[in-house]
């Protein structure tokens, strides 16, 4: 993308090519900023230098060239987006967010009990599947269907919803069961609990995970249902706190009356009998409502964690949102797979993602470092934060060398260089000062 604009740039070094190292210091300045919450924040209030801003920010890239890589960042190549819109609407990101899950299916194990429900990405831009619903914080933007560990929060399978897809490889049915049987895919067989709400939960599909994929479900059940009875959706003459239970073969459902005028019916393929759960204080709750409640949370906790430290800068393209959201996934799977594996100092995931941004931005920062035609209190610091000595930024010339004047305006030839940046400057620019001097002015500074 980079090379199809630079033409437009007055100047080459405003529109450089970019390479992997600098790609991941961008990415380490996005984590940086939503660390300190400050991703919605002007960047001309975080470059700036006058005591306000991140010193980070300006010592690892400039402000205009983090504007100019997130203004081309692309995820796929242009010539052929069309070609592939064709049968895709999520062509633009198609490649990455694929790698994405895949990778998120590879490294981690799941644990026995997981929760499949969606999440919605902030946008209100141009967007062919945008969606709006009422009762999210955002209400506008994309909806993204996941499966979560229950225990652990980790985000193993991702679907981004895109409505009706072209006729093609992407052009799968789009009602709760079949979402289900795509998002369970990575766990299929292994016996783990799926828990979802009303809106996933059926009885055909309850049947289909326990005989295709070896799976049970606990879920909350729609009223309109015809497979309940009547006795189970009608409470008017129940007493408060009262629980009805019905059993098949492979599912059990349940309707429980907590106050006046409310009704919580659920089905379960993992619970087969009417055990009440004294641990909870109430003494008429059952089980299977606890269980429920305690597993049907994964992915709301999920979207909690992401908002807290969120990367998400303000855009309008929908490909950078579901980038962002990936971002945001990202750091807390790899927190958990870092935590799994014993890494000391990932307890506080603030920390972490402070730890993961510098990381990321290191190797631009020392390779930045090196470059000498920058103001002296910028390359300083920045030899000073990458650990690196001014001697070994700038090599000093051969003896006998005679170069210009740096600070004469007239072509006057000297031998003399600074020993601190070695540029070469005439006896009428310099200051002399004894070797005592020279030890006493170093100790001051």
């Amino acid at each position: 993308m980079i090379n199809r604009v630079a033409d437009h740039f007055s100047r080459s070094r405003d529109a450089k090519p970019t390479d992997l190292v600098e790609i991941k210091a961008l990415l380490g300045l996005l984590y940086l900023a939503g660390c300190l919450k400050s991703s919605r924040l002007s960047v001309e209030e975080l470059w700036t230098t006058d005591g306000t801003g991140v010193e980070r920010f300006w010592l690892t890239m400039s402000k205009e060239r983090f504007l100019f890589l997130l203004r081309y960042l692309r995820f796929d190549d242009k010539e052929t987006r069309e070609q592939r819109r064709a049968i895709d609407k999520l062509a633009p990101i198609r490649n990455l967010f694929d790698i994405f899950v895949e990778n998120c299916k590879k490294y981690y194990t799941v644990s026995e009990y997981t929760t499949i429900d969606e999440k919605l990405e902030a946008f209100r831009g141009r967007c062919g599947f945008k969606q709006y619903i009422p009762n999210k914080p955002s209400k506008y933007g994309v909806k993204i269907f996941a499966l979560v560990d229950a225990k652990t929060m980790y985000t193993q399978n991702l679907e981004v919803y895109v409505g009706k897809q072209p006729d093609g490889p992407y052009c799968f049915p789009n009602d709760a069961k079949s979402i289900v049987e795509r998002i369970v895919a990575p766990i299929s067989g292994t016996g783990r609990n799926v828990t979802c709400d009303n809106w996933f939960t059926s009885f055909p599909l309850i049947l289909k995970l326990k005989t295709d994929h070896k799976l049970t479900l606990v879920g909350t059940v729609r009223k309109n249902k015809k497979e309940l009875p009547a006795e189970f959706v009608n409470t008017k003459a129940r007493p408060l706190q009262s629980t009805m239970f019905g059993f098949q073969e492979e599912t059990t459902i349940l309707s429980y009356v907590p106050k006046k005028g409310k009704n919580v019916i659920l089905a379960s393929s993992m619970h087969h009998d009417d055990k009440i759960d004294m641990s909870t204080g109430e003494k008429f709750k059952p089980e299977i409502i606890t269980f429920y409640n305690c597993t049907k949370g994964g992915v709301d906790t999920v979207d909690k964690l992401c908002a807290t430290y969120n990367v998400a800068r303000n855009t309008r393209r929908w490909p950078m949102v579901i980038f962002f959201s990936l971002m945001n996934l990202a750091g807390i799977n790899s927190q958990i797979i870092a935590k799994a594996n014993g890494s000391s100092n990932v307890s506080v995931r603030r920390l972490y993602l402070k730890n993961l941004a510098l990381a990321l931005t290191e190797d631009h920062l020392r390779r930045r470092a090196q470059v000498t035609n920058i103001p002296r209190r910028v390359r300083e610091r920045r030899q000073e934060v990458a650990g690196i000595s001014s001697s070994t930024v700038v090599a000093p010339s051969p003896p006998g060398t005679r170069k210009r004047c740096h600070f004469c305006s007239k072509d006057s030839k000297t031998k003399y260089t600074c020993k601190k940046c070695n540029k070469f400057l005439c006896l009428s620019h310099a200051e002399m000062l004894c070797p005592q001097c020279v030890r006493i002015h170093e100790e001051e500074f």
